[in-house]
């Protein structure tokens, strides 16, 4: 049975004066399955395409941490899943942000994670 998910792609805006952005992951949130996670893919010619000085180690730090505050570790351990969810996909003025979030319907949330990343993504 298809239950209902939510998903964000995860945007770089390397120089948010400019607007431009490029697609770097992408969230996904399914209460009913119980399941958060993000994917990332960090495409490093495109991100100098719009910003030839952009710190692309540090982007890629920043990435990562995405991928773990979907697990719980670090500052949001006291967070539910959905709260993780939210706070990570809440506006924000900085080089990694959340797009708005859209709906879904999945069997299999991580096989769909996958299906998005590769559609949206890369």
């Amino acid at each position: 049975m298809r239950l209902p998910y939510e998903y964000a792609i995860i945007q770089a805006v390397p120089r948010i004066e400019r607007g431009e952005l490029i697609n770097v992951g992408v969230l996904l949130y399914s209460q009913r399955l119980d399941f958060l996670a993000a994917r990332t893919h960090l495409h490093e010619e495109r991100l100098r395409c719009l910003d030839p000085q952009a710190d692309v180690p540090a982007v890629a730090a920043a990435l990562a941490s995405w991928e773990v505050t979907c697990t719980g570790a670090g500052a949001a351990a006291a967070m539910k899943q959905g709260e993780r969810f939210r706070w990570l996909a809440a506006p924000r003025s900085t080089i990694l942000r959340a797009g708005p979030v859209h709906m879904g319907l999945a069997v299999d949330p991580e096989a769909e994670l996958d299906r998005l990343l590769d559609l949206l993504v890369r």
